[in-house]
């Protein structure tokens, strides 16, 4: 995928793992390349910034082709401090950094959907 010339390599998409790396592909949507972490920061089990590789993510944005990094972290804790760490650190870089939408699932009733994803729309709303 990386090697493919058609793939826009001013975008680099950063995921937790292979498999949400396969989702976003599946949309057939981004046509940009990935970092793949391997993981999310996880203190309380000994994974920092270092165990997932931030350094090299860093390099990687620093080739001056990479214009926008989109974080593709879950929507848990631990992704949510995992993008807001990598948000900081490329930011400093001068790089945009943008962060997946979220919101009401299409098709879902508001009765049944959980209160922050509620919250995080009225917020986010356009």
């Amino acid at each position: 995928m990386c090697a493919d010339p058609e793939r826009d390599r001013s975008q680099l998409c950063v995921v937790e793992t292979p498999a949400d790396q396969a989702a976003i592909e599946r949309t057939s949507t981004f046509r940009g390349l990935y970092f793949v972490l391997m993981g999310k920061l996880s203190p309380l089990d000994g994974i920092g910034p270092n165990d997932l590789g931030f350094a090299k993510l860093s390099e990687r944005c620093q080739d001056g082709a990479v214009k926008e990094v989109i974080l593709a972290t879950n929507f848990t804790g631990e992704g949510e401090a995992t993008a807001h760490v990598i948000a900081e650190m490329l930011k400093k870089k001068g790089l945009r950094v943008t962060r997946l939408a979220r919101g009401v699932p299409a098709g879902s009733e508001l009765e049944y959907v959980d209160l922050g994803t509620i919250a995080h729309a009225l917020v986010d709303r356009r």
